[in-house]
């Protein structure tokens, strides 16, 4: 076993440190022994835990948790980079959220985190031309985290999603790696258009909480969007915006705002 165990560790060290985090909480909460082993602990890998993870979270009368399931590991089996991005999620959760302890935490309760792992599964349903499927993870979503991710849009790694009330993300929505955003957050459009209508956000920004990206515009990388803004023009990298509507009003105050989660910020305007 700790033969198994090592090698694990050195092949998949978020897995490893999962099981590990898992048998703890077993020893700690024996409550929650049954619900740890089926999601965690009964599983040969990550892939098959999240797979489970997510198809039992979006079960309904209408799908069966068997069905989801099925379709999880296809996807997971045909997309790796799926998995890959999830253990990247995990590692920015746990990074960047204070209330986060545990990689364990994630994958079985943190909402923003699950949202965006049935979100990945969609977007590759939405991919292969199964949209009808994928509609309906985007439905199931919805209701049960709170989360609207059109399949289509596109997200990287590495995102942290806090609180993961009210988000919203539109059909053309470009989402970079190593975002932050926190609860109501909407990446929208501003008209009936049916073309390119949705903010494109580029790697390292942090979005405040309420704050509202509408129309086919750009953020620049590794700059923050206050808390309640209304974004309606292109925000320049390194930069703060705030206000409705916003305005840069200082720098990013730090080279990775996403990472510090720093929401505070200068009064000084970049030349």
């Amino acid at each position: 076993m700790a033969e198994t165990r090592a090698k694990i560790a050195e092949l998949d060290p978020v897995w490893a440190r999962i099981l590990k985090e898992a048998e703890s909480a077993v020893s700690d909460e024996p409550l929650l022994g049954g619900m740890i082993h089926y999601s965690v602990l009964h599983h040969p890998s990550f892939e098959r835990a999240l797979s489970y993870r997510i198809s039992l979270k979006l079960a309904n009368a209408e799908m069966t948790e068997q069905i989801l399931r099925e379709i999880c590991d296809e996807a997971i089996a045909a997309s790796p980079e799926i998995a890959m991005s999830a253990r990247a999620d995990i590692v920015a959760v746990n990074e960047r959220d204070p209330a986060c302890h545990r990689f364990l935490q994630p994958l079985l309760f943190f909402k923003g985190y699950q949202a965006i792992q049935a979100y990945r599964v969609a977007h590759w349903l939405w991919k292969t031309g199964r949209r009808d499927l994928a509609y309906f993870f985007q439905m199931r979503t919805s209701e049960m985290f709170g989360v609207d991710i059109h399949p289509a849009a596109r997200i990287g790694k590495g995102i942290m999603v806090d609180h993961a009330h009210a988000i919203v993300i539109g059909e053309t929505a470009i989402v970079g790696d190593n975002v932050s955003m926190l609860h109501s957050v909407t990446l929208g459009g501003t008209g009936k258009e049916d073309e390119d209508r949705h903010p494109k956000i580029a790697d390292g920004v942090l979005i405040g909480a309420g704050a509202k990206v509408l129309g086919n515009i750009k953020v620049g990388h590794c700059s923050r969007i206050a808390a309640g803004s209304v974004v309606l023009k292109d925000v320049p990298p390194c930069t703060t915006v705030a206000g409705i509507p916003a305005k840069v009003v200082g720098e990013a105050g730090c080279d990775q705002p996403a990472v510090k989660m720093d929401h505070c910020f200068s009064a000084r305007v970049p030349d």
